[in-house]
């Protein structure tokens, strides 16, 4: 296991640092100035002169790549251009709203997914099961920014019951739950249908029966112990997808994580908050990945940790 850890550890500290290496690279090459989105319009040549000169703009490419990885390396990744602040501070302040969102939307999808996903598991090929399918690949097809424009329209201005955005109150958090949690609710749902699907025209399934065993034992603790590893995995890839920022929702919602966050340094060309922001969720989307690896082995005894089975 001490093994395995640290191996892992290894690898998702050289992809944080390939991933931040290679947006580093990236935005420097796609179009726009950083010195001409700080200065504004009216700056002259000196005044942007000056102003790359301060940011280390004026620098060779390969230079600026040194300092950077030199800076990373001690803890310094830079300071923001538009907040003149340290920008990993800036990215900590805005990370407990992202990951309120998506623990809200995660802990919504896993509560209707899976009684969804059995229920039509347990009525398939029916009308009942056929009208919810149809009903989870429309959920499927809508766009995020859609949905969320059809829930603001009708919960926040045709029927006022909950507040159209920000986080002033707790009922703020209400409609961007339901916009990202509706799209999840869909993909997972129907996950959990195929595999629940499969497992009970299993042979061991059969044979339980036979045995007596109830229909809800059947279901829950035989059928779903066997189908919970690739559940797990979809709702825990889903899970640290939402940790890098639901961009669209925040911005519809003037939700202020990490998301919008992104939005703001991209137009600004704030390299160092966009370095910092990478950097933080990816670290965050690799933690949740390994977390789930280790709950494998509760889920199902045969698998082994760091080793393979042997037969």
């Amino acid at each position: 296991m001490a093994l395995y850890l640290l191996r892992r550890l290894g690898q998702s500290a050289l992809t944080v640092f390939l991933t931040v290496s290679a947006v580093f690279v990236l935005i420097r090459l796609a179009p726009g100035d950083p010195a001409t989105s700080f200065a504004g319009p009216l700056a002259t040549t000196e005044d942007l002169e000056r102003i790359r000169q301060q940011f280390g703009l004026d620098q060779p490419l390969p230079v600026q790549y040194l300092i950077f990885v030199r800076d990373m390396l001690t803890g310094d990744l830079g300071t923001s251009y538009s907040f003149q602040a340290p920008a990993f501070d800036v990215v900590m302040e805005r990370l407990p709203y992202t990951t309120t969102l998506a623990t809200s939307a995660i802990l919504v999808t896993t509560l209707v997914a899976l009684p969804l996903g059995v229920w039509m598991a347990r009525r398939a090929n029916t009308a009942r099961e056929i009208g919810a399918d149809v009903g989870t690949v429309a959920a499927q097809s809508m766009p995020e920014f859609w949905s969320g424009v059809m829930l603001l329209t009708v919960f926040a201005v045709l029927v006022p019951v909950l507040p159209a955005s920000g986080f002033a109150t707790w009922g703020g958090i209400v409609l961007p739950t339901l916009t990202v949690a509706l799209l999840q609710v869909a993909l997972v749902s129907r996950l959990v249908r195929r595999e629940m699907t499969a497992n009970l025209d299993a042979p061991y399934l059969t044979a339980a029966r036979s045995r007596g065993v109830s229909e809800r034992a059947l279901t829950w603790r035989y059928a779903m112990s066997n189908a919970a590893i690739p559940v797990l995995t979809a709702l825990g890839t889903r899970f640290a997808a939402m940790l890098n920022g639901v961009v669209v929702v925040e911005v519809v919602f003037a939700w202020p994580g990490v998301g919008s966050l992104v939005v703001r340094a991209l137009e600004t060309r704030d390299y160092p908050l966009i370095q910092a922001t990478v950097l933080v969720t990816a670290a965050l989307a690799i933690l949740v990945q390994l977390l789930i690896d280790l709950a494998y082995p509760l889920l199902d005894p045969r698998v082994r940790i760091g080793k393979a089975v042997r037969r």
